[in-house]
């Protein structure tokens, strides 16, 4: 039984440290989101940081403040959504899709 014990310990070890590593790999990925037909884009980093934003003049009008508000708010969430599924996705493979609390 201690050899079973041992080999699953390694196993665990090695996983362990696969998942460390595509955390980093993870972590230097982007992704983009845009809205307004391209109005705005916003890049966000796998830590779940916002990277980047770009606006295009058009869209800032003193006029209509709100929209552009509106407008970084769901190019901001969905960036990060991405980042959020990205992870799991990538987690997944790797964990065979066993939840393991903690990791994402």
């Amino acid at each position: 039984m201690g050899g079973n014990m041992n080999k699953m310990m390694k196993q665990v070890q090695k996983m362990q440290t696969q998942m460390a590593k595509m955390q980093e790999e993870l972590n230097e990925r982007t992704l983009e989101s845009t809205a307004g037909g391209g109005a705005v884009k916003v890049v966000a980093n796998g830590k779940q940081e916002i990277v980047s934003i770009e606006i295009q003049p058009e869209a800032v009008d003193p006029e209509d403040v709100e929209m552009l508000q509106d407008l970084i708010l769901t190019a901001t969430n969905d960036a990060l959504k991405q980042v959020r599924d990205m992870m799991n996705t990538e987690m997944g493979k790797l964990t065979g899709g066993m939840n393991i609390p903690g990791l994402t």
